[in-house]
């Protein structure tokens, strides 16, 4: 609820401290005095519309604070924990207003906009009157005070949850059937790919592994008959090693008559014949080595072209056509597992759609047993406010095409105000002081649900009086029982029933050279006279005066 409000320099207001309390409170005085202005400068600190005229003459700029208790829970507390704002126990809205037209906000003392000064402002003060704009009349709000009154709070968020889960199903569904459908427009490249790359089958490192074959014939073929040669003159019939042989083994037998003569040259034809059968041996190996088949050549050169080929075609290395070959294969196998997929999901999609509108078809019946119940209940309300010719009625259309997160129904608050004539919506059908009566029928009937935690009802009662202005004031009292109440009348069987009364005055200032709103709390003997001038006029009367204790002591509860 609203604890205090502290204005500096609006409008007539040069400085002004109000503490509020729970129940009704009421502002009277005469008129002009500043009852709208405190309202206006409410407003501002609710996150109204900035205006530089809003700042007192001679000032440059002026300010409003307003401090307010939250109840434990409020939405508000997620509101701020949305947009990183601490929650403490007392909640502060500060607007500073420019007389340039410039405006800045904060909430707890951390900078704010002014958009969301508006949303938390909405969720704690509703200000209703004749002609006010910011009353609860917008269409936009009636379905949520329906559901509301009827406590369908666990229906609607079963149907916003269904409601998520069948656009999370649709979104999975529509994408996989673009990937399908892409991949379906690709099948029979992926076939031919499939079926090209299966049949030539390459492996990882094979193009490296072959190219080295290749290499390696390609030489030999330069290098084999070379071979051949020295392995000729090694072991034909030109070959040294038989007369070396021979020689050795001569000198070998005359070695024992001079032996300091022939051992050095015995040794080294020795290491000679060694080095040549060496030789001999690795000749054999390298020609054995040399040895190819020329159709084998030709086969690694044809399987090796056909590898980089392909390579090219597919725009990738030769040593990724195997990763390309298997990724293909899956891309064809998916398409063919992927019409199954898609039918689960098509299938899916239905018992989403199946399960979000018969929450939906049940949340509207709810709603249209509701729609019955709260006609009756405001029109019960209604000829004590003289609308007994009246009704309202709750213009309610199911349309299951316009289905969303909040149901199926459009919910909009009618009114008839005569027999025979035609209902409408209450902003259009009724007057002024019909639609501010109407309005409070309906917080009267949603006081315990879908209420701010204060309302304000701003002069609902102007041109009406007697029987009528007792019944208004009857109600604003039991509203006050449910919610903090404050209104600003003329009524004196309003003021009557105030648990606190605040007295608007004009009071000169600098001289009598300019005037200020001021603020009285009045009570007992002064707040008798105060009710007794809202009954008398300027003269007030001993006659006014008991009235006025009637009216005081009939409206204690």
């Amino acid at each position: 609820m609203l604890g205090q409000i502290s204005i500096r320099d609006i409008v007539l207001i040069d400085r002004l401290d109000l503490d509020f309390s729970p129940g009704l409170t009421v502002l009277t005085g005469e008129t002009g005095a500043g009852k709208s202005i405190l309202l206006d400068a409410l407003s501002l600190a609710l996150g109204a519309r900035g205006d530089g005229s809003l700042v007192r003459h001679g000032a440059e700029q002026g300010q409003v604070v307003a401090a307010f208790h939250l109840p434990a829970g409020h939405p508000v507390e997620a509101l701020l924990a949305d947009n990183g704002i601490d929650i403490e126990d007392t909640l502060i809205l500060r607007r500073v207003q420019s007389a340039d037209g410039r405006s800045r906000g904060s909430v707890n003392d951390q900078p704010a906009s002014i958009g969301l000064m508006r949303q938390i402002g909405m969720a704690l003060v509703e200000i209703h009157g004749q002609h006010d704009a910011r009353a609860l009349v917008d269409a936009a709000t009636h379905r949520a005070l329906l559901d509301a009154f009827a406590g369908l709070d666990g229906k609607v968020g079963e149907v916003a949850a269904l409601w998520r889960a069948l656009g999370e199903v649709e979104r999975r569904h529509k994408a996989f059937a673009a990937r399908v459908e892409d991949a379906a427009r690709e099948t029979e490249y992926l076939q031919a790919a499939v079926a090209e790359l299966g049949k030539l089958a390459p492996a990882a490192g094979e193009e490296e592994a072959l190219a080295e074959r290749r290499q390696t014939m390609m030489a030999a073929e330069k290098i084999a008959g070379d071979l051949n040669e020295a392995f000729e003159v090694l072991s034909g019939n030109g070959s040294p090693v038989p007369a070396l042989a021979g020689a050795v083994r001569r000198l070998e037998r005359k070695s024992a008559q001079a032996p300091k003569l022939t051992a050095t040259a015995i040794a080294a034809f020795d290491r000679a014949l060694i080095a040549l059968d060496e030789a001999h041996v690795a000749l054999e190996a390298a020609i054995r080595e040399a040895a190819f088949d020329p159709g084998e050549l030709e086969r690694v050169e044809e399987r090796l072209f056909a590898l980089r080929a392909a390579a090219r075609k597919y725009k990738v290395p030769v040593d990724g056509l195997a990763e390309l070959a298997g990724r293909l294969q899956r891309d064809l196998a998916e398409i063919d597992a992927g019409e199954e997929r898609l039918a689960a999901l098509v299938a899916e999609v239905a018992a989403a759609r199946d399960a979000y509108f018969a929450a939906a078809r049940a949340l509207s019946e709810a709603r249209q047993a509701a729609a019955r119940r709260i006609e009756t209940a405001v029109d019960a309300e209604l000829p004590d406010l003289k609308l007994e010719r009246a009704a309202f009625l709750v213009d309610l259309v199911t349309d299951e095409g316009a289905a969303g997160p909040d149901g199926i129904d459009r919910v909009e608050f009618w009114v008839r105000t005569n027999p025979g004539t035609r209902p409408g919506p209450m902003m259009k059908v009724a007057s002024g002081g019909e639609l501010a009566r109407f309005l409070l029928a309906l917080k009267v009937v949603l006081a315990e649900r879908g209420s701010a935690p204060t309302l304000v009802f701003d002069e609902i009662d102007t041109g009406l009086g007697g029987a009528v202005a007792e019944a208004i004031g009857v109600r604003l009292a039991r509203l006050a029982e449910k919610v903090q109440v404050l209104a600003v009348t003329h009524a004196p069987q309003v003021a009557a029933r105030a648990d606190h009364h605040l007295r608007i005055t004009k009071a000169p200032r600098d001289g009598g050279e300019r005037v200020a709103t001021a603020v009285e709390i009045v009570s007992g003997e002064h707040r008798r006279e105060e009710i007794a001038r809202m009954l008398a006029g300027a003269t007030i009367s001993d006659e006014a005066r008991a009235a006025a204790d009637k009216l005081i002591g009939g409206g204690r509860r």
